[in-house]
């Protein structure tokens, strides 16, 4: 069979040349990204993933190669041969790594034809993003996925030479596991062998890093693909890369630590920045307290504050019935906006119910007065001291939600996100990292009438909560920790039970009988009895962390084939329909149940 190369094999890439290689003959294979025709000499802008660069076919040098490239169009993919020379001084181009050269093109090999593609190859395309995923293999080849993937690629070396140099093994663990449906929906692999039973693709290594524990490798890691059939959202994909690691005999200090360095050594090697280590540290109840949200923003001011006690006995019959039957009252001090008009408090009013809020009541603080449809039920000793706790000055805007401390926390907290952006206030090139500690063990699910874990149920309690396991639960505290960037969580740990008795109480307090539990973690709890010894871990969310690095405002664009909001793949149709054959096969029957 003919080589299609021939003699031609590339020496560079695009991107790669410059004044070095002057007067010396280069081979680039690539593809057209423009063209331009002067006079007889054709110009075109030639693209491999490295980058740019100009080649010209001009008439006198070669009269059948520059003949034969009248023929070529956007996309093309070709083969060249030529001489670098410098470009003529009015025609350099400052904007571009090799402006200051051009490849005077001798031989030519028209590899492959093309299309007209269905977007220009172009930075920013103003075309639907369900087009874009459509042909994903043509979006990709866009500067900026490029450099995206490329920034992956280098992350990811620069997580592995990180954690191999301190120590870690790089353990593979079983994509076809046990379902132990314990946090979102697992994806179920139905098995051909065993008619009826299923596998499941794992949501995270999760027991199997803990196993490895069990087995004596004290520090493992892996950059492992999960799987959660959950609703989607910009920052989530049914399958996503993390970065998880397991330590044993170390506490919560040695684990975050390890992570400190983990992520200082990602933002050197992609942005070039030094992080200050070691990171900030907030209580989980403070974090609540001041900013609604568990992974609080940090990057500008503007706190919560609890009202309550000043509003109990208050004339204002919504504060003070929601305090007596005990729910909370919290404001939130938008500084110098009292010009806000009524249309952007309705607004507002509007965003805060997206969390369930009954309603926004708010203050415009002037100069000798309070405008509000509120300030006449309070008493002059209530003004001053809600002005106090607030920090009210004239030309601001306060505003006060009233309910549950779930629903106040959430609206506020979002509330006060939402403003930030609106005003202006966040510096988008300051990254400011958060360690969230001591989560509680245990929240209440109103849905299903029981105690849940807020992480997972292999997390230790505090040492000093364990007598409150029994008799308090919703006051126990964990050994979990959350590293947030920016107001994202982008990572996530905790100290583990070691010890099968206290594991066995974690997974009754749950609502978990004996045949449940042994039935889904019988091997973890036999593997607690073997000589477990001390250990935790954490886990960072891969995509999270590189939408960040990279300036993407969602995940599926540092994603090389990303899924849809329906966690459809748009290019290769998936998920699809299978024959009946396939299906018999496993022994299963389709029937679809209408809702």
């Amino acid at each position: 069979m003919t080589d299609i190369l021939g003699d031609m094999r590339r020496t560079h890439h695009c991107g790669d040349l410059d004044e070095d290689l002057v007067e010396k003959d280069v081979v680039l294979m690539g593809w057209v990204q423009k063209r331009r025709d002067h006079g007889g000499v054709i110009f075109i802008d030639f693209r491999d993933r490295t980058g740019l660069a100009q080649i010209v076919f001009n008439p006198e040098e070669n009269p059948i190669v520059h003949e034969k490239a009248h023929g070529i169009r956007s996309e093309f993919v070709l083969g060249i041969k030529g001489k670098v020379v410098h470009r003529p001084a009015d025609m350099v181009n400052g904007k571009m790594k090799t402006g200051k050269i051009e490849v005077m093109v001798s031989d030519l090999k028209i590899l492959n034809e093309a299309q007209t593609p269905p977007f220009l190859i172009e930075e920013t395309v103003d075309v639907n993003e369900s087009i874009r995923l459509k042909n994903r293999h043509i979006d990709l080849r866009r500067p900026n996925l490029q450099r995206n993937l490329i920034a992956r690629h280098k992350a990811g070396l620069a997580i592995r030479n990180y954690l191999n140099e301190i120590g870690f093994l790089d353990i593979e663990t079983p994509f076809l596991t046990k379902s132990t449906p314990e946090g979102a929906r697992d994806y179920l692999v139905p098995s051909r062998v065993n008619p009826g039973h299923f596998y499941a693709l794992p949501q995270s290594p999760q027991l199997f890093k803990q196993l490895l524990m069990m087995s004596g490798f004290d520090r493992y890691y892996q950059i492992v693909r999960c799987f959660r059939d959950e609703d989607l959202r910009a920052d989530r994909q049914p399958e996503f890369t993390q970065v998880d690691l397991e330590m044993s005999f170390v506490g919560e200090e040695d684990v975050m630590a390890a992570g400190e360095g983990l992520v200082a050594a990602v933002f050197k090697a992609i942005l070039g920045i030094e992080l200050k280590l070691p990171f900030d540290r907030l209580l989980f109840d403070d974090a609540m307290d001041r900013y609604g949200l568990d992974k609080p923003d940090l990057r500008f001011d503007m706190e919560l504050k609890d009202v309550s006690s000043i509003v109990k006995g208050s004339g204002f019959k919504v504060f003070a019935d929601v305090v007596n039957k005990g729910g909370m009252v919290k404001a939130l001090n938008a500084k110098g906006c009292m010009d806000f008009s009524r249309k952007d408090i309705d607004d507002l009013t509007g965003f805060v119910a997206i969390y369930r809020a009954r309603g926004l009541a708010w203050i415009k603080v002037r100069e000798n007065e309070w405008q509000s449809p509120i300030a006449k039920f309070f008493t002059d000793d209530e003004k001053k001291a809600l002005a106090d706790k607030i920090q009210m000055e004239p030309g601001d805007l306060v505003f006060f939600v009233a309910d549950q401390p779930k629903v106040v926390n959430e609206s506020l907290g979002n509330l006060r996100n939402h403003l930030a952006a609106k005003l202006g206030m966040i510096n988008k090139d300051e990254y400011r990292f958060l360690w969230v500690t001591h989560f509680p063990l245990f929240e209440y699910d109103d849905t299903n009438k029981r105690l849940q874990s807020p992480h997972h149920p292999f997390t230790a309690p505090s040492e000093e909560d364990y007598d409150k396991i029994d008799t308090d639960p919703l006051a126990v505290k964990s050994r979990a920790y959350d590293l947030v960037l920016n107001g994202t969580e982008i990572g996530g740990g905790s100290i583990r039970i070691h010890n099968k008795d206290l594991q066995i109480k974690i997974l009754k307090s749950l609502g978990l009988e004996k045949q449940d539990y042994e039935e889904k973690f019988g091997f973890l709890l036999s593997a607690l009895e073997s000589g477990a010894p001390p250990h935790g871990g954490m886990a960072f969310g891969f995509d999270r962390l590189m939408m960040i690095l990279c300036g993407q405002p969602s995940i599926r664009d540092v994603i090389a084939f990303p899924k849809t909001q329906k966690a459809s793949c748009l290019l290769t149709d998936a998920p699809s329909s299978v024959s009946r054959d396939q299906l018999e096969e496993l022994s299963l029957r389709l029937k679809i149940i209408e809702e």
